[in-house]
C-alpha cells in the first residue's frame, strides 16, 4: 500500500513538473480565456506601427524590433542595452511576475521570434509565450480587434542579459566540443554554397542544416512538435546544446524557438555569417557535390 501511495505521489509530482514546463505556444482560444489575467502582457511585434494602429488585440502594446535588437556599425540585430530595455518594457507594463505573449502580424514570424529570444535573454525565460499564428489566427477565430491604444500601467521588470546570445569565440569552441552542435538555419541552397552576396559562401565547417522556413506552415504557425522533431532528431539529441546561426541573427531565431518548443538547450550566434564571413581566419566550407 505504501508503495502504491509513493507511486501515486511521484506521478503527481511528475505531472506538476510537466505542467511547469508548459509549451511556449498558446492558441487564440487560450489567449481569449486569459486575456484579463492581471499578470498578462500582450506585445504585438511588427516592422511598422501602421499595422498596430490599424488593428490589434485590445490591451496589447506595440513592440518595434529595433527597440530591442538595434543595428550598429558592428552588425545587425544586436543585444539591447539592459537599462534602455528595462525602461521600455516597464513602460509596456512588464513586471517581474508578468507572462508576456508575443503576437506577430501576417508572415513576420522571424523578427517576432528574435523578440522572443531577446526577451528570454533579458531575463524573462519561461515567462514568454507565443500566440501561434499571430494576429491572423486571433481574427480567424472571430475574436475582436481594435484601433484604440491602451496606456499600460508601468511595470517593475528589470532587465539583465543572460547567455543565450553567443559570439564567434563561443562558436569556435563549440566546433570542437562533443556536447554541442552548430546549426545553420538558412535554406539548404545557401548552406550548400549558392552565392549570397556575403564575402564567402557556404557554411561553418561541421554545421548541420535545419532550414528555418521548414519550421512554419502555410498559416504562419509553428508545425506540430512531432513534425519539428523530425528535423531535429537527425541533427542532435536533447543531451546536446544547439548553437544556431543564419545571415544576421534573425531567421535563426525561428529555429531557436522550434528547439525551445521541443525542449532543447538553445543558443544563437548573434554575429552570424554577417560577421563570420568577413574574418578570413574563420573557416568556411561548401557542400561537396556527389560524383
Amino acid at each position: 500500500m505504501k508503495k502504491r501511495i509513493l507511486f501515486l505521489l511521484l506521478s503527481v509530482i511528475a505531472a506538476m513538473a510537466a505542467h511547469a514546463e508548459e509549451s511556449i505556444l498558446v492558441t487564440a482560444g487560450w489567449l481569449k480565456e486569459h486575456i484579463n489575467d492581471p499578470d498578462l502582457v500582450i506585445l504585438q511585434v511588427g516592422y511598422l506601427r501602421l499595422d498596430y494602429e490599424r488593428e490589434h488585440i485590445t490591451g496589447s502594446q506595440f513592440l518595434w524590433p529595433g527597440w530591442l535588437a538595434p543595428d550598429s556599425p558592428e552588425g545587425s540585430f544586436n543585444a539591447p542595452d539592459p537599462a534602455a530595455a528595462t525602461e521600455l518594457l516597464q513602460k509596456m507594463g512588464v513586471s517581474g511576475n508578468s507572462r508576456v505573449v508575443l503576437c506577430h502580424v501576417r508572415n513576420e514570424v522571424s523578427v517576432a521570434a528574435r523578440m522572443f529570444l531577446t526577451l528570454e535573454d533579458l531575463g524573462l525565460k519561461g515567462r514568454v509565450l507565443w500566440l501561434n499564428g499571430g494576429l491572423d489566427a486571433w481574427k480567424k477565430e472571430g475574436y475582436p480587434v481594435t484601433d484604440r491604444v491602451t496606456i499600460a500601467k508601468k511595470g517593475n521588470f528589470k532587465a539583465k542579459l543572460s547567455d543565450l546570445l553567443v559570439d564567434k569565440v563561443y562558436v569556435q569552441q563549440a566546433m570542437q566540443a562533443n556536447n554541442q552542435v552548430i546549426v545553420d538555419a538558412r535554406m539548404q541552397k545557401y548552406y550548400d554554397g549558392e552565392p549570397t552576396g556575403l564575402p564567402r559562401d557556404g557554411h561553418i565547417p561541421g554545421a548541420k542544416n535545419i532550414p528555418y522556413p521548414d519550421m512554419i506552415d502555410d498559416a504562419n504557425m509553428f508545425k506540430p512538435a512531432e513534425t519539428l522533431q523530425g528535423y531535429f532528431t537527425p541533427v542532435a539529441g536533447k543531451d546536446k546544446e544547439i548553437v544556431a546561426y543564419c545571415f544576421i541573427g534573425q531567421t535563426a531565431s525561428v529555429v531557436y524557438m522550434a528547439g525551445r518548443i521541443l525542449g532543447y538547450k538553445m543558443k544563437l550566434y548573434d554575429g552570424s555569417l554577417q560577421e563570420w564571413t568577413r574574418i578570413p581566419e574563420l573557416p568556411m566550407e561548401v557542400t561537396k557535390k556527389e560524383q
